[in-house]
C-alpha cells in the first residue's frame, strides 16, 4: 500500500449511530432558488444537496473524516460551495428550483437517489453537474471537488480526470487482484439466459478495489450469493473483448465508457437479458454489498425499482418479527 494512503477503516453493519451535521452547513429553509441566491451572494460557485439517513456508515465517514477531520476539504468546500443537508426519508417540505413543494422523501425519489450519503453539485442556475454516491475518501473527494471547481466535467469524465493526479492512489500493482469467483474469458453474455450478471470494473493501483478483495470478497455468505450469478471482472482501462448481452462487440474500456463509469471499483448488476439493475461504487463494505445482492437475486428489484424503500421494508419486517405485539389479555 502507498504510504500516502491511509488505510480505510468501515464497519457497516446496521447498529445505532450518532450523526452530527456540521455547523457550518447551510441554515436552510428548504427553499432551494433561494439558497442558491444566497450562495451566489456569498461569491460562492454552487450548491451541494446532501442526501443521509439516520445510522448511515458512510455518511459517518464522510461527515466525521472529510468534513470534520479534514480542515482543508472543510475550507475548500465552504470557500465555494453552500451545502444544505437533507433526509432520505424525512418529512420536511422542500421547495425546488421550480418552485414544487414536495418532501425530502419525494424529492429524493424524484432525483432518483438509491444510496447515502448521495451529493448533487448544481451551478448557480441550478443545472446538475455532478453526483457523488456513497462514501469517497479524502483523497478522492477533495478530486472531485477539484473537479467541480475547476470545470473540468466540460472536458473530462470523473475517472480521467482522478487518473491525472498525483500521487498514486493506492497498491503499487500492476495487475487486477485476482478471485477465483470471477468467470474467465472469452467474455460472451448472450450465452447466459437465466442468470443475473455482475460486472466488477477495477483498475490496478486501486486502494478501494484492494480493500473490496481483502473486505467483501472474502465472507463466505457473499461468495456463496455470487456462485448463483455470472460474475466478471474487468480492467477499467483495458482493450479486452466482451460480448454484451445484445450482441454488441465491445472492448471493457469502451462498455465502461458507455456505462458512465466513473470510479473503481464500479460493480453493475444486470439482469438476463442485460438491462442494468442497479450499482455500486466507491468504498463498497460488506453488508451493502451482502443486500444488494439479496435484493437482486430474489428478484425484489422486479417490485422495488428503489432499493432504499425495499431495504427499509426488510428492517421494519425484521423489527417486528424480533418486537411481536402483544395481543389482548
Amino acid at each position: 500500500m502507498s504510504e500516502s494512503t491511509p488505510p480505510i477503516a468501515l464497519d457497516d453493519q446496521p447498529q445505532i449511530r450518532t450523526l452530527h451535521l456540521p455547523n457550518w452547513f447551510l441554515a436552510s429553509f428548504l427553499d432551494l432558488a433561494e439558497d442558491l441566491q444566497n450562495a451566489a451572494c456569498q461569491g460562492k460557485r454552487g450548491l451541494i444537496l446532501y442526501f443521509g439517513q439516520e445510522n448511515c456508515a458512510y455518511c459517518e465517514q464522510l461527515l466525521q473524516i472529510n468534513w470534520t477531520q479534514r480542515q482543508d476539504i472543510v475550507a475548500y468546500t465552504q470557500q465555494y460551495f453552500a451545502v444544505v443537508a437533507l433526509d432520505l426519508w424525512g418529512s420536511l417540505t422542500v421547495t425546488d428550483f421550480n418552485g414544487q413543494r414536495l418532501t425530502e422523501r419525494k424529492l429524493a425519489e424524484q432525483l432518483r437517489i438509491q444510496f447515502t450519503p448521495s451529493l448533487i453539485f448544481y451551478d448557480l442556475q441550478a443545472r446538475e453537474l455532478f453526483r457523488l454516491t456513497g462514501y469517497y475518501p479524502p483523497y478522492q473527494f477533495r478530486a472531485a471537488l477539484d473537479y467541480v471547481v475547476g470545470q473540468y466535467y466540460r472536458q473530462l469524465r470523473f475517472q480521467e480526470y482522478i487518473e491525472q493526479a498525483e500521487p498514486p492512489l493506492s497498491f503499487d500493482l500492476n495487475q487486477l487482484t485476482p478471485h477465483p469467483i470471477f468467470a474467465t474469458p472469452p467474455y460472451d453474455l448472450t450465452q447466459v439466459n437465466t442468470r443475473a450478471i455482475v460486472v466488477f470494473f477495477e483498475q490496478a493501483m486501486c486502494h478501494a478495489c484492494d480493500w473490496l478483495h481483502s473486505q467483501a470478497l472474502q465472507q463466505t455468505e457473499i461468495l456463496q450469493q455470487l456462485a448463483h450469478m455470472t460474475v466478471i471482472q474487468l480492467d477499467r482501462w483495458a482493450d479486452t473483448p466482451v460480448t454484451t448481452a445484445q450482441d454488441k462487440q465491445v472492448t471493457a474500456r469502451t462498455w465502461a465508457d458507455q456505462l458512465a463509469v466513473v470510479f473503481t471499483p464500479t460493480v453493475v448488476f444486470f439482469d438476463p437479458q442485460g438491462q442494468e439493475i442497479i450499482r455500486l461504487d466507491a468504498v463498497i463494505g460488506v453488508y451493502r454489498l451482502e443486500k444488494v445482492l439479496e435484493y437482486v437475486l430474489t428478484g425484489a428489484y422486479q417490485h422495488y425499482p428503489n432499493f432504499q424503500r425495499w431495504h427499509a421494508e426488510q428492517q421494519a419486517q425484521l423489527w417486528y418479527q424480533t418486537h411481536p405485539v402483544l395481543g389482548d389479555y
